[in-house]
């Protein structure tokens, strides 16, 4: 499985995340551009435990999550095309410097050489292992970078 903690899969995602530019329309989903770039910055940042985020799994995800998790991470296969955005993650804005908003993209891709964020609790999933955490954030960005045909 393809995990983010993988030093080769980081520098792929990374090259990847380079041939973006304001040109890229969306294949599927609501997001500009921009707004997927924000998007993730967010997310990782989530992930990371940047700014001491609080976590908490909603009470569906209690029921529903450990099961969902199983079946999203088990194979190689890339996310579905248009699986719903959290609130939490959804950007207003529609406008924004890309070319800025890429460096700190990569920049988070990047320290996740060094992660170590054991409080993380996915709004869903919830508790994750190191593991679940490398194989679905490789899939996370996977996904946004082949929605914009990178």
């Amino acid at each position: 499985m393809k995990t983010i903690f993988d030093e080769q899969i980081r520098a792929e995602l990374i090259e990847r995340v380079g041939q973006i530019n304001e040109a890229n329309t969306a294949e599927w989903g609501k997001m500009n551009v921009y707004q997927m770039l924000r998007h993730n910055i967010y997310w990782n940042g989530w992930v990371l435990g940047k700014d001491n985020p609080v976590y908490k799994q909603a009470f569906s995800g209690k029921i529903f999550g450990k099961i969902a998790l199983k079946r999203m991470i088990r194979d190689e296969k890339p996310l579905a095309k248009k699986i719903p955005t959290s609130p939490q993650f959804q950007v207003k804005e529609t406008k924004g410097d890309v070319k800025s908003e890429k460096a700190d993209w990569v920049l988070l891709i990047k320290e996740y050489a060094n992660y170590n964020n054991p409080d993380f609790i996915h709004d869903f999933f919830g508790k994750m292992t190191k593991e679940q955490i490398g194989q679905l954030v490789y899939k996370h960005t996977d996904h946004h970078l082949r929605q914009f045909g990178v």
